[in-house]
């Protein structure tokens, strides 16, 4: 059980306890954060980015940690999400390993990880530590609010619980509900993981570690980032050398084999599994209908903001583009001028952290086009 805390990391400490929409609390949590810019004296300038599942407070490089982030051509002086003009936060997850409260961190009460034991945990928690963190930075309004993948319903799930904390919301490759498709996918992912005997219900070590179940989880997720255009237009049927083949008469054969594997190995001993579980779950949950009589647009209808501004891919199948119409339409009928942009990215899901040739521009306008005081 292994937190994985970026350098020149920040913490909030939660109120103790801290409620969980499903039941329990927390005892002395945290959440990780970092930021970038400076806060004005109005304190109307932040933006908060909350993000997919498994990235970390570190979307781009500052003094503290002059490594790059996973979003480091988007964030900075000059980029689409200019520093020189706003105060970002970016908020790990709650439920994560990379230095939030999880499942992998110590359970006050014990000492030891909670694995298991850890209260049940959703959408609306993550977005409830993120908003706490916000307040605790002595921000009352957000200029705009951006989530990516997962951080797309953990937005809208913050807005709902804490209206008026944001003007504006940009929803990159989200949703407000979880589709079939996506909760089957990541229903395979947590089978993998648990049919793995060295999971034992949650009770592993470096020793004893899940590897061959998170490496299947891993790759399924991966199959799913990418659209099959991307997957041809990379791979093809290109076969291995022979020296790179797998022995086994029904080992690794074709390049697309030896990329997911060497992908999947990398990710695997870098996050822990039963965070993965948790949140992977927390998106199967997530259903803004639930708070309008089951009218998914009646439930985002019910967000208000001035601005809004959702996009995808085109070749997204994991949250497919017409879920982000969606996002569009319903907070257009809460009263915000809403725009929707469908990209015609070949890389699917994962586009918005390498197209940034298409989604940079858009970002960079919505948020160019916006005052920076209330």
């Amino acid at each position: 059980m292994t937190e994985f805390i970026p350098e020149g990391s920040r913490f909030h400490a939660l109120a103790s306890p801290f409620p969980m929409k499903r039941g329990g609390v927390l005892h002395g949590a945290r959440v990780a954060y970092e930021t970038w810019g400076t806060l004005d004296a109005q304190a109307s300038n932040a933006i908060l980015i909350v993000t997919g599942l498994s990235p970390d407070a570190h979307a781009a490089s500052h003094a503290g940690n002059p490594a790059p982030g996973w979003w480091e051509p988007m964030l900075g002086p000059g980029k689409p999400i200019d520093t020189n003009r706003w105060f970002v936060v970016c908020v790990n997850s709650l439920g994560s390993c990379k230095g939030s409260t999880g499942p992998a961190s110590p359970d006050p009460a014990t000492g030891q990880p909670y694995r298991l034991s850890f209260p049940e945990l959703s959408i609306e928690d993550v977005a409830n530590a993120a908003a706490d963190v916000v307040k605790a930075l002595g921000i009352t309004q957000l200029a705009c609010l951006i989530g990516n993948s997962m951080g797309g319903m953990t937005a809208l799930a913050l807005l709902y619980q804490h209206p008026g904390i944001a003007r504006s919301h940009i929803n990159i490759s989200g949703s407000a509900q979880a589709l079939p498709f996506s909760i089957a996918i990541r229903s395979l992912q947590r089978e993998a993981i648990r049919l793995d005997p060295a999971w034992n219900n949650g009770d592993y070590d470096e020793e004893h570690y899940p590897e061959s179940g998170m490496r299947m989880a891993r790759k399924l997720g991966v199959i799913t980032y990418r659209s099959a255009l991307e997957w041809d237009g990379r791979f093809g049927r290109v076969r291995l050398d022979s020296e790179l083949a797998d022995e086994d008469p029904f080992g690794m054969e074709f390049q697309v084999e030896s990329y997911l594997e060497g992908h999947a190995r990398r990710f695997v001993r870098r996050f822990d599994p039963n965070c993965y579980l948790y949140l992977g779950r927390s998106m199967d949950w997530f259903d803004l209908a639930e708070y309008a009589g089951g009218d998914v647009l009646a439930g985002l209808a019910k967000i208000h903001v001035e601005r809004a501004l959702a996009i995808g891919a085109n070749t997204d199948i994991l949250f497919p583009v017409e879920q982000q119409q969606q996002v569009a339409d319903g907070l257009r009928a809460g009263g915000a001028d809403a725009r929707f942009i469908g990209m015609d990215s070949p890389q699917g899901h994962d586009a918005f952290l390498v197209d940034y040739d298409r989604f940079g521009p858009a970002v960079g306008d919505f948020l160019q086009s916006l005052p920076t005081t209330a």
